[in-house]
């Protein structure tokens, strides 16, 4: 099965994958230079586009956010 997800806010849309990129990117970038896409196990993705903000819990211990839109 193939599917996608968007999210539409005003005028702002973007789709799931691009969300998942950026909090993988996020992930590795806030984590120095050992850290690896593959040492992610569990990632927890909050959507608030009113908020234009994505909230993140990685591994169920690192929490923080980015922005939903550029």
């Amino acid at each position: 099965m193939k599917s996608t997800f968007n999210v539409e806010f005003g005028a702002n849309k973007i789709e799931s994958k691009e969300v998942i990129a950026t909090a993988k990117k996020v992930w590795v970038d806030e984590g120095g230079k050992n850290r690896k896409v593959k040492d992610l196990v569990q990632m927890d993705l909050y959507v608030k586009p009113e908020e234009n903000a994505v909230y993140y819990v990685f591994n169920d211990e690192e929490t923080g956010s980015f922005p939903l839109y550029e």
